[in-house]
């Protein structure tokens, strides 16, 4: 793919002028605005999905596909853009997302559809892996590098907060398949704005690149056993999942050994080199799963357990993407004029543990108003932690590790995500299951536990017309809120660990010169 000549010979002679970065940013935006969206906004559109369709055994495969495939080429991708540089994988991830959002509109099976779902996920894991990674370059500034990583956090915050409502709107007026028909002209824009503002940054070379593919192939293969496994163990199929875990704990093995001796890794050794850099991708992993707790597990307490309806169920939920855009704001107005920076994310991480113990120490007596402060809370914990540890990575690693870095941060955090949800999902299952029997037998009511087996039923019971539904619904709801209640404890466990690990950190400078005596390998 040759380049445009105006952007190449900009960025080998200087860093590209405002008007020219804006643009180049303005495209970034968009998709990475695209990739966020696609997130979140099937979700409400996946009943009229399945309708249409009719196959509801691929129910949770079209998101599933969906996040697999993105976590997949996220650090695959950071690689390559290390080795070959960024614009192209940002073109070509823009290209894939759009061609895949097509590819989905006109799916006419679930089956098709999840495969098409998969190549959007490709194009959005190749967005991540190298958007964030194009802002070292385009602003070396660290002042102005923050700037535009909070509106990209921005960007990502509001399609998340917007997704499920946009979703839901556009499904029931014009029909699900524009969900994914929108994605067509906005990917266009997209496509067009990188093409012709952002520039080629040429990649430091040492030579010809010796790309890793038995580390990519082990890679692929650790994270796709990882997530099969999660999403089959709670169904009860010991054979199938101890042969999918043996599977990856031998790509995994297999990887570990591989990355030590490969010429050119995958994953290379000076990323584990640096104290706070092992630090700051175990912070990763234990707030991304804090995180994904909070955004799946909450809706279902506020509507299922304290009987909330959708809209008062939402009003409840939206201040925690809102907050985390408002604390990422403040965050970035102070971070650059405070002696130590590693201050404002060990602040987001208390919020966030005095939010996850709050969820779990509320009971039922809890209001609209006390839920309401907690999630405010969260919201802003998250905003003060996310982005600063996007900054810490990219002040540490290396110019040539860069790409690389950055993924594996979000790689992480979403390994952190898939594990922990998993984790509280099968105890709050488990746990549910065990209070209604209990409760209900208590009550004299155990023939009725049946009725209840599914969660799911308290957020649709408030319009049942089932006189016994009805009758043990408060019951049930306490079972509910119960389980709820002590499955946040690992939440609460892992933002004790996080608070632990970065009250712990080692000094990070976000000035490059103090920075060159901390880099591995400098």
């Amino acid at each position: 793919m040759t380049l445009p000549a105006v952007n190449t010979t900009s960025i080998i002679g200087r860093q590209p002028d405002f008007r020219a970065s804006l643009f180049a940013m303005l495209g970034i935006s968009l998709v990475m605005l695209l990739s966020s969206l696609e997130q979140t906004i099937v979700g409400n559109a996946l009943p009229s999905i399945v309708n249409d369709l009719d196959d509801f055994g691929l129910y949770a495969w079209v998101a599933t596909s969906y996040l697999l495939a993105s976590m997949v080429s996220i650090p695959i991708i950071g690689r390559l853009g290390d080795y070959y540089g960024r614009k192209p994988f940002v073109l070509a991830a823009t290209i894939i997302f759009t061609l895949g959002s097509v590819w989905c509109g006109l799916s006419a099976t679930m089956l098709e559809l999840v495969i098409a779902r998969g190549l959007q996920g490709i194009g959005g894991g190749m967005v991540i892996g190298s958007a964030f990674a194009c802002i070292p370059e385009l602003f070396p500034d660290t002042r102005r590098r923050l700037r535009w990583q909070i509106v990209l956090s921005v960007v990502s915050s509001v399609a998340n907060a917007l997704g499920p409502a946009l979703g839901g709107y556009i499904s029931t007026h014009y029909g699900w398949r524009f969900v994914f028909y929108l994605n067509v002209p906005l990917g266009v824009i997209a496509l067009l704005f990188a093409w012709r503002y952002l520039p080629y940054f040429p990649p430091q070379s040492r030579g010809s690149p010796h790309v890793d593919w038995p580390g990519a192939l082990l890679v692929a293969s650790s994270l796709i056993s990882l997530q099969l496994f999660v999403e089959w163990l709670p169904q009860g199929n010991n054979r199938l999942s101890l042969a999918l875990l043996t599977v990856l704990l031998l790509c995994a093995t297999g990887l570990l050994r591989w990355e030590r001796r490969a010429v050119d890794p995958l994953l290379p050794g000076a990323l584990f080199a640096h104290p706070a850099l092992r630090a700051l991708y175990w912070l990763a992993l234990l707030v991304g799963g804090v995180m994904f707790s909070l955004l799946i597990y909450l809706p279902l307490l506020f509507q299922g357990g304290y009987g909330f309806s959708p809209a008062d169920a939402g009003l409840l939920i939206t201040p925690l993407a809102l907050c985390m855009t408002l604390g990422a704001i403040v965050n970035g107005r102070l971070v650059t004029r405070i002696a130590n920076p590693s201050l404002l994310p060990f602040i987001g991480v208390s919020l966030l543990l005095i939010a996850s113990t709050g969820f779990a120490l509320a009971g039922t007596r809890a209001g609209f108003a006390t839920l309401l402060t907690l999630t405010i809370i969260a919201g802003c914990g998250l905003g003060f932690t996310l982005i600063n540890l996007t900054l810490f990575t990219q002040t540490l690693a290396r110019r040539e590790h860069m790409g690389i870095a950055t993924a594996m941060q979000k790689s992480l955090r979403l390994v952190g995500a898939l594990i922990t949800t998993a984790i509280v999902g099968s105890m709050i299952k488990w746990l549910y299951h065990y209070n209604v029997l209990r409760l209900f037998t208590a009550m004299g009511q155990s023939g009725q536990a049946f009725r209840y087996a599914d969660p799911q039923v308290l957020t649709h019971a408030p319009h049942s017309a089932d006189a016994a539904l009805q009758t043990l619904l408060p019951i049930a709801r306490m079972a509910l809120m119960q389980a709820i209640a002590v499955s946040l404890g690992v939440v609460v466990v892992l933002a004790l660990a996080a608070l632990v690990l970065i009250h712990r950190l080692p000094f990070i400078a976000l000035t490059p010169e103090e920075n060159d005596v901390q880099r591995p390998g400098t």
